[in-house]
């Protein structure tokens, strides 16, 4: 049971950074490579917000992905916004070298070293069940998670900016034709997107470590979670953030010798069953 709660857990941390990659890569079609690099800037923010501003725990998180937002949004309209009518490839080149930026910077601004970070003490022990160990730590995660995942869903699928955004990506032209501004709503979408990334990078300094090798260290988990759930679906990134969260933790836990090969076995075998991901709608034919 506590192998189980522990990948829980984890799984709602991959959620957390991840569902900002779904956004951009599944909402707006656009190939983010350097999602890693934009919650590694969250996680920094708020290392060195608790450490050297001594701003409390709990109110680094919101700053850390406003901040990061912000990189966001300048990064957004100076060089992404050039690349959306781009071939993938091209993106992937784009963003890939963003990445290669990010790790140099942070290499000259922090040095190589992991990051250290002291949770508030409200946050930190175990609640000790009958045959289970909840870390407060992983119990708050899920909390935060659950409330983002519910959040995000009912953004998407029921006000009237996520119809503006669906019909923005799909036909830009009818969308600019009845008065939606394109190049706002996808600003704003790219700042949620990076906002989210922000704030799963902050909060998984503890779990997760942090030092400049960050965005290359994790991207892949972050895709995977985005390809096993179906491209822009909230619903499949949590729960293929549940399964391969639940399948690393107790894999590395039970079989530490072939642990980490069990998250890329569950991913072939479930793209094999669902090429277009859990959520995800089927190509048409």
């Amino acid at each position: 049971m506590t192998v189980l709660f522990d990948g829980i857990a984890s799984g709602m941390l991959l959620f957390l950074i991840s569902v900002g990659l779904s956004v951009t890569l599944g909402l707006m079609n656009f190939v983010n490579l350097a999602h890693g690099a934009f919650a590694m800037v969250g996680g920094y923010v708020c290392v060195t917000l608790l450490n050297r501003a001594g701003v409390p725990f709990l109110a680094s998180l919101p700053l850390a992905a406003l901040l990061t937002a912000a990189v966001g949004v300048l990064l957004e309209r100076t060089l992404y916004r050039r690349l959306y009518a781009a071939t993938h490839l091209d993106q992937v080149l784009f963003s890939i070298s963003l990445v290669f930026m990010s790790i140099a910077a942070a290499h000259f601004f922090f040095g190589p070293q992991q990051q250290p970070l002291t949770l508030p003490d409200f946050l930190r022990g175990q609640i000790k069940l009958p045959g289970l160990d909840m870390g407060v730590y992983r119990l708050f995660l899920i909390g935060v998670s659950l409330v983002i995942a519910l959040g995000l869903q009912r953004m998407v699928s029921g006000t009237r900016f996520g119809a503006q955004l669906r019909a923005a990506v799909d036909n830009p032209r009818a969308a600019r034709g009845v008065g939606i501004n394109v190049e706002r709503i996808f600003t704003l979408t790219f700042a949620l997107g990076t906002a989210l990334a922000g704030l799963g990078g902050a909060l998984g300094v503890e779990m997760l470590g942090l030092d400049p090798s960050f965005p290359v260290k994790y991207i892949v988990y972050f895709l995977i979670v985005v390809a096993v759930g179906g491209s822009g679906s909230i619903v499949g990134s949590l729960v293929a953030s549940l399964i391969l969260g639940v399948v690393d933790v107790a894999g590395k836990y039970y079989v530490p010798q072939i642990g980490a090969f069990l998250i890329y076995a569950v991913m072939v075998v479930m793209l094999v069953l669902r090429p277009q991901g859990l959520f995800g709608r089927p190509a048409a034919r």
